[in-house]
């Protein structure tokens, strides 16, 4: 590799080196409060899909073989991005890049994803976007796929591992299931990190256990069966009568129950509403009203379930009064899994979930603000889901504090269709399933420690890959020999990134 970064040793040392300068550097928060006027503000809804890629959504593909007119509706009034990237290619860590507009890698969590036991991968103390807006008068609710941790109790004379190092063997998990005490508080989740109101799961609800949903701080039920061989996912206790088929629909009713009665009780409120859908992940099971309507199979009725989800909250917001006065975007939290019947799942990108090339992290991401943003408008800025913190602190006009949002940018002036003399984003790193890192800068990005698809492991002091993005955006022609002074520039600029334990200017 280049000679910064001459051995894993020293790249994982300076990954190190930034989480401690940012520990010293703490998360003061409780003396910030906000005296403006919280009725001029807009509702701010972010509605992020699971595995839903850049070529599922008929306004990004033509030729997709799912109909998505709800997605389609958002595109015509507002505006689509077409160069939006999600933090990380694997769901966790962009989860916790959204809520804390800090890139996941800072975290311990280097490579692959939680599963619903693990501990908090959210700080004590640190300010999430839901906790900065809260200051700022806004009613906050996360409804859906939490997948960040929780602090779970465990069953008197148990003992449980959590900190037991990640890619838990599926045995371990299914006898941790057996071992907590779901008749106690779960801590360290939503409510803690500044949600007023939380219902979901802890992880992917049709592949982690516990099969169950959580309202606030408890489950709803007690996980006491265990599925049958006929229920996908790993084996883990759940609350009897779970349905996989269920989980969205219950998701986006609770969505909408919450807008209601936010319009009843605090109509003169902004709400922020976080709906994290678990479609269309894996295992594919659609509800049976959603069956049929993809030519592309279960995948792609998925996708539909997400479209109709969407859909459901496009008209909530209409019978309410509530469409002019709400910021919507709806995207995805990584690339898909390769499509079927010939889909193109994520369009013409190379790669597909977990990678590090841009089928893994380009995801749509479309956006309406009536009277704010222009109808069917596109942008081709480069822009990351890590954003959203900077960006809701432009909408309040307040800056975000400068120990929070370490990689969050401010993209309120591509969303409003202004003119830009310069990109919004110095650069934007982009991390795989399996840990390997690429920066893209202007047009080059480039691809450190592995001459693969990132979703194994990084290769240490292995040639990396090297993409004009502009002339070659499908990343069919490696220039890793060619432009050495752009890899060492960018591999300067990961190192500073890593060191400073942060890539937003201060």
């Amino acid at each position: 590799m280049v000679r910064q970064i001459q051995t894993r040793r020293d790249f994982l040392k300076a990954v190190s080196w930034g989480a401690a300068a940012l520990a010293v550097q703490g998360c003061a928060e409780t003396s910030r409060r906000f005296a403006g006027r919280s009725s001029d503000y807009p509702n701010i809804i972010f509605i992020m899909a699971d595995d839903m890629g850049y070529g599922d959504v008929t306004c990004y593909n033509p030729d997709s073989l799912t109909p998505t007119p709800n997605m389609d509706r958002i595109a015509a009034d507002g505006i689509r991005f077409t160069d939006a990237h999600s933090p990380s290619s694997l769901c966790s860590p962009t989860r916790y890049g959204v809520l804390t507009g800090r890139y996941g890698w800072r975290t311990r969590l280097k490579r692959g994803a939680l599963v619903g036991f693990n501990p908090p991968l959210i700080e004590p103390g640190r300010t999430t976007v839901a906790k900065f807006l809260k200051w700022h008068g806004y009613e906050t609710a996360c409804i859906g796929k939490w997948h960040v941790g929780f602090n779970w109790q465990v069953k008197p004379g148990e003992k449980v591992d959590f900190w037991k190092p990640l890619d838990w063997p599926v045995d371990y998990i299914t006898e941790v299931s057996k071992k907590i005490d779901y008749s106690k508080p779960i801590t360290e989740g939503p409510t803690t990190h500044g949600f007023d109101y939380f219902f979901g799961t802890a992880g992917c609800p049709t592949c982690d256990p516990p099969y169950c949903f959580i309202e606030n701080d408890r489950t709803v039920g007690i996980p006491s069966v265990m599925p049958g061989e006929d229920v996908p996912g790993d084996p883990g206790l759940m609350v009897p009568g779970w349905k996989h088929q269920d989980v969205d629909t219950v998701f986006v009713d609770k969505a909408v129950e919450f807008i209601k009665q936010h319009k009843s009780k605090r109509p003169s409120e902004p709400f922020f509403l976080y709906l994290p859908l678990s479609a269309p992940h894996e295992p594919h099971l659609p509800p049976d009203f959603i069956k049929g309507k993809s030519s592309e199979g279960p995948r792609g009725d998925m996708v539909a379930w997400v479209d109709w989800s969407v859909g459901q909250i496009l008209d909530t917001l209409d019978k309410m009064n509530l469409t002019d006065n709400t910021l919507l975007i709806v995207t995805s939290d990584n690339g898909p899994l390769q499509g079927e019947k010939g889909h193109k799942s994520a369009g013409d990108f190379r790669g597909f979930k977990a990678s590090i090339w841009e089928g893994g992290h380009r995801v749509p991401f479309i956006a309406r603000w009536p009277g704010k943003i222009k109808p069917a408008s596109t942008s081709n800025e480069v822009i990351c889901l890590t954003d959203l913190m900077a960006t809701c602190g432009a909408i309040v006009q307040t800056p975000i504090p400068p120990d929070a949002g370490e990689d969050s940018y401010n993209i309120l002036p591509a969303l409003l269709g202004e003119k830009l003399d310069k990109p919004l984003r110095q650069a934007t790193v982009h991390h795989s399933g399996g840990g390997v890192f690429a920066v893209r800068r202007g047009k080059f990005k480039v691809i450190f420690e592995t001459p693969g698809s990132g979703i194994e492991r990084p290769q240490p002091l292995s040639e990396g890959q090297l993409y004009d993005m502009e002339k070659d955006p499908y990343e069919k022609r490696n220039l890793w020999g060619r432009h050495t002074d752009v890899i060492q520039s960018l591999s300067d600029l990961l190192l500073e990134y890593i060191r400073l334990g942060r890539s937003r200017p201060l």
